[in-house]
């Protein structure tokens, strides 16, 4: 099969591309607005981009009536967001915090999700997270205007936080104890225990 994205529409280009881009790690972002309230939800275009300085990006896409999502408004008002990790023991939450409240309403409060105090920036992280980033924004790259429109948001990780019970022998995160949830397509998932290893060429 051949495929010229001119000749979809936006909705069924999405979904080739969650089907294909596979797994998606995700990124469980919390920010807070200018008055005050606390906000969390996923995203799935998600990944580290360099360890030099420490940055990471995620994509929060528009609205369907094109208007900016509550991370996005809240992260180019206060310069601030954390993202963190989300567990199998998370994703039920998660998934929940996906849902679309009005701008003045907490997920953290509406579906229980437990907070801790971050160190460098003002949003809280999620509690329960393996490893949270704080960060601060680098900047927003626009990728496209109006409803489904992409925004590029780059953030430098100025703290880390890393649960101890998931540090392994090799002094890092062991991917068992984190045992994380990917994005697949559709409503499925997977976790980051089932793998397999290949050498590195010399």
């Amino acid at each position: 099969m051949e495929l010229d994205p001119d000749q979809q529409n936006t909705r069924t280009m999405y979904e080739w591309m969650i089907h294909s881009i596979l797994p998606r790690p995700i990124a469980w972002v919390s920010t807070l607005s200018v008055e005050g309230v606390p906000n969390l939800a996923p995203f799935s275009f998600f990944q580290g981009i360099c360890a030099r300085p420490p940055t990471l990006m995620f994509c929060p896409v528009n609205h369907r009536d094109g208007s900016p999502k509550d991370t996005l408004r809240n992260l180019e008002a206060t310069g601030e967001f954390v993202v963190n990790t989300v567990s199998a023991a998370d994703a039920e939450a998660m998934n929940a915090t996906s849902a679309l409240l009005g701008y003045e309403e907490s997920e953290f409060e509406r579906f229980r999700v437990a907070t801790a105090p971050s160190v460098k920036v003002r949003p809280p992280r999620v509690a329960s997270a393996s490893v949270a980033f704080e960060c601060r924004l680098d900047r927003v790259i626009r990728v496209s205007e109006g409803p489904a429109g992409g925004n590029l948001v780059l953030g430098r990780i100025v703290w880390m936080h890393v649960a101890d019970g998931v540090i392994g022998s090799s002094g890092y995160p062991d991917p068992d104890r984190l045992d994380l949830v990917g994005r697949m397509g559709g409503t499925d998932y997977l976790r980051t225990r089932d793998r397999f290893s290949l050498d590195r060429p010399p």
